[in-house]
């Protein structure tokens, strides 16, 4: 049980970094690009049942 949580904490911090990298590109640029948007919205559509375990 404590190495699930010390994994969900470093999935977390990743997670985190990823959005930091995001919100620098969006401060940055003001808007997605249309590939990003397409991208974007696959990724909604697709159910957490589909995601691969890391």
């Amino acid at each position: 049980m404590n190495s699930e949580i010390r994994h969900m904490q470093n999935e977390i911090e990743v997670i985190k970094r990823d959005m930091a990298v995001i919100m620098h590109i969006l401060s940055e640029e003001g808007e997605l690009t249309e590939e990003a948007k397409k991208r974007l919205a696959k990724a909604r559509k697709t159910p957490l049942s589909e995601y691969e375990e890391l």
